[in-house]
């Protein structure tokens, strides 16, 4: 996996612009919101849901042999973008807890609602094995 950085470009802080993956097994995560596994909100808060929505990513991705340093892309969903920038020197450690230093290619996108009340985050991802 190698990161993308054009010449002249700024450091992204916190994701990367682009992944260049060799061929592998591709592996699709989506709909991850901070609930447990049988689905209950342990909080309303945005930092403990984006916490436990990147755990089931992880867990998810543990079923196919992957980890996190695999992802390549992922997308973030978040109904509550006040609540997001009052969160955000939490959200780094819960990052790093889960994901390390690695920082694939993101987007967050910022949506009137989600379907799993009173979800404040969701998650996707996409992760490519490498052949052995």
């Amino acid at each position: 996996m190698r990161t993308l950085l054009p010449a002249g470009w700024a450091e992204p802080i916190g994701y990367a612009n682009g992944i260049e993956v060799p061929a592998g097994r591709i592996v699709f995560v989506a709909g991850q919101v901070g609930w447990d596994a049988s689905q209950q909100f342990a909080s309303e808060d945005l930092a403990p849901q984006f916490d436990q929505a990147l755990a089931n990513v992880i867990a998810v991705l543990a079923e196919a042999g992957a980890g996190p340093q695999q992802v390549c892309r992922m997308t973030v969903y978040c109904c509550d973008k006040p609540a997001y920038l009052r969160s955000r020197e939490r959200l780094g450690p819960i990052w790093r807890k889960h994901m390390g230093r690695h920082y694939p290619a993101m987007s967050m996108i910022f949506v009137s609602d989600l379907l799993d009340h009173p979800a404040k985050v969701e998650l996707e991802a996409t992760a490519v094995i490498p052949r052995p």
